[in-house]
């Protein structure tokens, strides 16, 4: 059902909304569901769950239709139900203190990323799965399906973090240990983790195809070093007294590009798709351009 006045998301307008449901996450389903009222299934003695509504329309089955709805309503609704076997879309992402950082800020960002394309799935029927990586584990919501729960999942995404530190590796292995359902998996972060290749192991070890949603800030990505600078790491407080130069800059951006080239090297060859997304790209531009570009949605 669609997202009413009194269930508008935090996130997006009702406008931004309907444009994305033009979008889907590409997926290479393994196993595809059958939609019970859209396409009857050739199994047999599947567990099915109610998923949402969609109007009646001329030659649906008639076993489907909602009465009590209509008697509500004076309207047919068809009733949709899913097979447990649906594509699962996981999103993930990283919300140790590195991402509280830039402007805009990347946390922020990656929230608005995971709620766009949580929404994608939620509207294409799939079942979403979110989860937050930090200090080691993955606080993940309880998977769900259809736009009716678009505002239980903008509310998990906007709570205010704790996470200090990423341990990216051992939350990574945390989530894939106790997933279930297989489809497009989504990593939001800056990966400034030295688990990081680690964690894109272990995502990638799983049935789902993994997608890399690599989120820096704009300073990170074109940095301005003062002759005399203090650098802190953010999660670890540790400081270390820099002469910035134009060979220091030139050297860091070198480095940069090449570790790029490694993590997009190391997902490519699992099968996987690498983005960078610098934190102030505009939402639309990265759904609707970059993503539709990279195949991660069409």
């Amino acid at each position: 059902m669609p997202v009413t006045a009194t269930h508008r998301a935090p996130f997006f307008d009702e406008a931004f909304l309907r444009r994305l449901e033009q979008l889907e996450l590409a997926s290479r389903r393994l196993t595809a569901g059958r939609m019970k009222g859209e396409r009857r299934s050739t199994r047999r003695g599947q567990s099915v769950e109610f998923a949402d509504y969609r109007n009646y329309s001329a030659g649906d089955d008639l076993r489907q239709l909602d009465w009590n709805a209509y008697a509500r309503l004076e309207k047919l609704f068809v009733k949709l139900f899913v097979e447990e076997e649906d594509v699962t879309v996981h999103i993930l992402v990283d919300a140790s203190r590195s991402m509280d950082y830039g402007e805009p800020n990347k946390l922020e960002a990656a929230r608005r990323a995971a709620a766009a394309l949580g929404y994608l799935g939620l509207a294409s029927m799939d079942r979403v799965s979110v989860a937050f990586l930090g200090d080691g584990t993955a606080t993940a919501m309880r998977p769900m399906r259809g736009k009716r729960r678009a505002l239980e999942l903008f509310n998990f995404l906007s709570e205010p973090r704790t996470e200090r530190l990423t341990g990216l590796a051992a939350a990574a292995r945390a989530y894939a240990a106790r997933m279930r359902g297989s489809g497009p998996m989504l990593l939001i972060s800056d990966l400034m983790d030295p688990g990081y290749l680690d964690a894109l192991r272990d995502l990638a070890g799983t049935r789902s195809q993994l997608s890399v949603l690599h989120l820096l800030a704009p300073d990170e990505l074109e940095p301005e070093v003062p002759p005399d600078a203090r650098l802190v790491d953010r999660e670890t407080g540790h400081a270390v007294e820099v002469s910035g130069d134009d060979d220091l800059v030139d050297r860091y951006r070198a480095r940069l590009v090449d570790w790029q080239a490694e993590i997009s090297s190391f997902v490519a060859r699992r099968g996987g798709a690498y983005v960078l997304v610098p934190s102030d790209l505009d939402l639309a531009d990265l759904l609707f351009d970059v993503l539709r570009r990279r195949r991660i949605v069409e």
